[in-house]
């Protein structure tokens, strides 16, 4: 016997609904990535054509093509080298505005916040004179320390509610038994805000990956991520659908299983401090 009133069983479908609307794009894009490039810009679109796997043979470039693994070496290396001192930087931060909250810590959390407020194109040419002037151009390195400053507000200020769930008398008894403030952090709030920093850390990492403006303009060569190397396959001789299907579906990948692989914590570590 079904109890779940009305309303309930509506809300369900509704999220449903809204799930598969959200889904319909991938799919399609997954079904394009398959499909040979004249398939691809047939309009209306053809289900019944055949597939084919020339579109990924092209992004990795087993026909002639630019190789996509630096672009996604440097995207790895940038995305988790930023999202590691993220991390390291935004722990003790979070620590001082929660567990041993300084004066006016609200004031501090607006500040922090208010850093997002700021456009990002706003900040490009004085980053991109810094970037000339001290020979920084086309450095992977410099987009690490770029992306380490854009997420560390955001990463505070998550981090901050997830470290005011710990218990204090648990940090007290540690400070009892002669624990500093390093040790404190590695081994008593870390492990208990672990789903907190958990979510913090994947959404650092999912900025990272996908941030564009700054790598268009700063990197060349060298420092090309993912991202900068999929717009490569937007010409002037023509947009090629189904090669920028398969290259949005490889790129998109490591978000895909990071987010999968960390499903339990991410959820855990948002929901946290919603149910007293």
């Amino acid at each position: 016997m079904n109890l779940r009133p009305p309303r309930v069983k509506g809300l369900g479908l509704v999220a449903w609904l809204a799930g598969i609307l959200f889904f319909l794009p991938i799919a399609w894009m997954v079904l394009t990535s398959f499909h040979s490039e004249e398939s691809a810009a047939t309009n209306p679109p053809s289900f019944a054509a055949s597939l084919t796997l020339d579109g990924y043979r092209d992004f990795f470039g087993t026909t002639g093509g630019a190789s996509p693994w630096p672009a996604l070496v440097n995207s790895t290396v940038a995305s988790l080298a930023s999202t590691l001192f993220v991390l390291v930087l935004a722990l003790p931060a979070a620590y001082a505005l929660s567990i041993r909250p300084v004066k006016k810590w609200t004031d501090v959390l607006f500040f922090f916040l208010s850093t997002k407020m700021l456009p990002v194109v706003a900040g490009l040419l004085p980053i991109y004179l810094f970037a000339k002037n001290t020979a920084m151009l086309d450095n992977i390195w410099l987009l690490v320390i770029l992306y380490t400053s854009m997420n560390l507000p955001i990463a505070v200020w998550m981090m901050q509610s997830f470290l005011a769930e710990v218990p204090i008398a648990v940090i007290e008894a540690a400070r009892i038994d002669g624990a500093r403030l390093p040790t404190l952090l590695a081994r008593v709030v870390a492990p208990i805000a672990m789903p907190g920093i958990a979510a913090t850390a994947l959404i650092c990492f999912i900025f990272s990956w996908n941030e564009l403006l700054f790598a268009r303009v700063l990197s060349g060569v060298v420092a090309q991520t993912a991202p900068v190397f999929l717009t490569g396959f937007i010409t002037s001789q023509g947009l090629f659908l189904a090669k920028v299907c398969a290259a949005s579906l490889v790129i998109s990948l490591p978000v895909l299983a990071a987010g999968f692989a960390a499903q339990d914590k991410l959820v855990q570590g948002l929901s946290l401090g919603a149910v007293k």
